[in-house]
């Protein structure tokens, strides 16, 4: 296998990380398919930001488990470095070694599947009550995203925080003017993209401060009373880290769920048989879920920054460079997927990287599944037929493989 660091010329008009790029064409999976082939880890000079692309399933798997020698802290996202006037301290995914472990165990206690039993019939309440106004609706014609995949996380979530459910649009806004700070529909008019990210950042923090400080007085069984009453260390949060907490479950507890249960419902629209074969054996649903998670894989990537000189498949990485993680590329690794392209529902073993690696694998992944478990569960069976209205309309990211839009047309069957 070719293994070169310095790509040539064939493969100067590629790209795979622009935002401009996968918002106009979607993942450039042809091209991570040469660089497993030809450089799996290759050196990338064509960006603002010089790193290393790694693409294979192997790497990334062995990078991920080795925290103490990748770091995230340093460039979690390959973007221009900017200085913010509002710097928060860092959430829990740009966290590491030593503070990482007992950070997240806060969290991860909460988001065990055990734990979840115990708040399964509330999420499945909400699931059912958001699936139900979709199939009550006379309109044949909706936004899929708009009724189905981003409401749903978005109440889970502030359910799970303790928003009050007047304010759950709030958090839909914010949440969009952070991840697609690059798209211009979700941009502040008249700012720049770390401007309009820095706002919507200042006014979770404000939001979260009074909800936080109001649940001092008045704590009850939700995440943000476990913030606050939470120690690491033997010493109890700091407020602007119990803020940070708050942050980091909006955002990343949204955006991942939202965006593979979209790229689910266009696998299904796109594999017909695959929808029949799940209304005839409910039973595939849980696999058919993982491979969704595969096939649409919504972080692009995340950054890792090397603590000292190393070595992956003979390129030598240099201590302070940064590495970029393309978990979609993972995911379609032909040494690990048989048929990696085709969408297989009963796919066995699936061993994706959606949800991350090692210690920084996601500690809401049993949630977003049962998400992900309760929409399709009510929304599948009574589907007679779904067709696209037009192409979906994608997110100016490179860090979020996101939909904004997915037209579609449902004919409903009747309830049972």
């Amino acid at each position: 296998m070719p293994n070169t660091a310095t790509l040539d010329a064939s493969f100067d008009d590629l790209e795979i990380i622009q935002p401009s790029y996968f918002q106009e064409h979607g993942y450039p999976h042809d091209t991570w398919r040469r660089l497993r082939a030809e450089a799996p880890v290759a050196r990338w000079d064509r960006f603002d930001l010089p790193f290393w692309a790694i693409t294979k399933h192997a790497d990334i798997t062995a990078i991920g488990k080795r925290p103490d020698l990748f770091l995230s802290a340093p460039q979690l996202v390959m973007a221009r470095t900017r200085t913010r006037k509002f710097d928060p301290p860092p959430t829990l995914i740009e966290m590491d070694p030593p503070d990482h472990g007992p950070f997240r165990q806060i969290v991860s206690r909460r988001f065990t599947p055990r734990a979840l039993r115990r708040i399964h019939g509330d999420i499945d309440r909400i699931a059912r009550r958001i699936v139900e106004d979709l199939l009550n609706d006379p309109t044949p014609e909706v936004d899929f995203v708009a009724r189905i995949s981003a409401p749903l996380p978005i109440a889970v979530i502030a359910w799970l925080l303790g928003v009050p459910e007047s304010d759950w649009k709030l958090l839909f806004d914010w949440t969009n003017r952070i991840i697609g700070a690059n798209d211009p529909d979700y941009r502040d008019p008249g700012t720049s993209s770390s401007q309009s990210a820095e706002n919507a950042l200042r006014e979770i923090y404000q939001y979260f401060g009074e909800l936080a400080e109001a649940k001092q007085k008045n704590p009850s069984d939700d995440l943000i009373s476990l913030f606050n009453q939470a120690e690491v260390n033997g010493r109890r949060l700091a407020p602007m880290e119990v803020l940070s907490y708050c942050q980091v479950i909006l955002v990343a507890g949204n955006e991942t769920t939202r965006n593979a249960t979209s790229g689910g419902m266009l696998n299904l629209i796109q594999h017909p048989d695959a929808l029949r074969r799940i209304q005839a054996d409910p039973a595939l649903l849980q696999p058919a879920i993982e491979e969704i998670l595969r096939f649409n894989s919504p972080i692009i990537h995340f950054g890792r920054t090397a603590t000292q000189d190393t070595e992956i498949r003979g390129q030598k990485i240099r201590k302070g460079e940064h590495l970029a993680l393309f978990y979609p590329s993972a995911n379609r690794d032909e040494e690990v997927f048989d048929r990696p392209d085709d969408f297989v529902i009963d796919r066995t073993p699936n061993r994706h990287l959606a949800f991350g690696i090692g210690e920084h694998f996601c500690a809401g992944a049993h949630v977003a599944r049962l998400e992900m478990e309760m929409a399709f569960k009510y929304l599948i069976p009574r589907i007679e037929a779904v067709e696209l209205v037009s192409e979906p309309r994608r997110l100016r990211s490179n860090l979020v493989g996101g939909i904004k839009e997915l037209p579609v047309r449902f004919c409903f069957t009747s309830g049972v």
